[in-house]
């Protein structure tokens, strides 16, 4: 309960930036590709001192070989620094709720890509979490009606590529961390310093900077904050006293937070459909972890 609790936590954490996110790139006056680097940039400093004070010199281990520096810089731009690009783009040109969505599809994108790349067979509730996972992006993004979409279409490209960029924020740090032995914050916070050089190189945050307003660095300091610093750290907590199965599927607080709060001070209207497709794609996300996860404890004990 306690491992379970403080996900929760973590999760709706993510939540708060997403709607947060949503005011930034609708509400300020701001260029994206300057918000990108300067939320990057400040993100990887503080992750790397919080990871020396933990961990000491083993924060510079990462560089150990250019095969896991290789892998570091592909999690830092093709995998981090593509999805924060992606999802801010979503959000600003539709809204957080939708994209929220869109990019929770992830775990789909990853069993996709093991079939495409690896040659993996679907299981069976796989291929049962996708049709479901379809009829509800279905509802939700054209609220029911074929002929029109909720968000404008670029709003969903660009949350479709979230989705894609987010699983390979998931797949392409696990030989950092599993098979190298390295930190979670470790690796997260080199690469989302790498990210937010790359980000820099096109826009340095010192070039054409916007006014800073209380109301823009309160919510800069949330982004950085409540939406990488202290989620990521409490997930890395609750790990400790609950499965990483469990956390997942508690995940769902996300989108579920980022509905409520989009109504609440954001204005968002939505339709009843709309709701019945979120929770659907919520569902669809459950039985395709559920479903590999009996999988997985049928294998082990097989062996055993």
């Amino acid at each position: 309960m306690k491992g379970i609790f403080w996900a929760t936590v973590a999760s709706t954490m993510f939540g708060v930036s997403g709607t947060v996110l949503q005011f930034i790139s609708q509400g300020q006056d701001i260029p994206a590709s300057w918000f990108l680097s300067a939320r990057t940039l400040g993100a990887g400093v503080v992750l790397l001192l919080i990871s020396l004070v933990l961990y000491g010199k083993k924060t510079f281990a990462v560089f150990g070989s250019l095969r896991e520096i290789a892998w570091l810089v592909a999690y830092a731009i093709i995998g981090l620094g593509a999805n924060l690009l992606t999802f801010y783009m979503s959000v600003q040109t539709g809204n957080a709720a939708a994209s929220t969505i869109l990019q929770y599809l992830s775990p789909l994108f990853i069993v996709l890509g093991s079939f495409l790349f690896k040659h993996e067979r679907p299981l069976r509730s796989d291929m049962v979490a996708f049709v479901v996972a379809m009829i509800g992006v279905f509802l939700a993004i054209t609220r029911g009606n074929i002929s029109q979409l909720a968000i404008p279409f670029d709003s969903l490209l660009w949350g479709i590529g979230s989705g894609i960029t987010a699983a390979g924020y998931v797949v392409l740090p696990r030989t950092l961390v599993r098979d190298n032995g390295h930190s979670p914050i470790t690796v997260l916070g080199w690469g989302t310093l790498i990210a937010g050089i790359v980000f820099n190189l096109n826009h340095p945050v010192w070039v054409n900077t916007p006014p800073l307003t209380t109301g823009l660095l309160a919510s800069m300091s949330t982004v950085i904050l409540v939406g990488t610093i202290l989620p990521f750290s409490l997930l890395l907590y609750s790990s400790h006293f609950a499965p990483s199965d469990v956390i997942s599927i508690v995940d769902a607080t996300q989108p579920v937070m980022t509905f409520v709060l989009s109504i609440l001070f954001l204005s968002l209207k939505i339709t009843l459909a709309e709701v019945i497709g979120s929770v659907l794609v919520i569902v669809a996300i459950y039985l395709l972890q559920r479903g590999r996860r009996k999988v997985t404890t049928v294998f082990e004990e097989s062996e055993n």
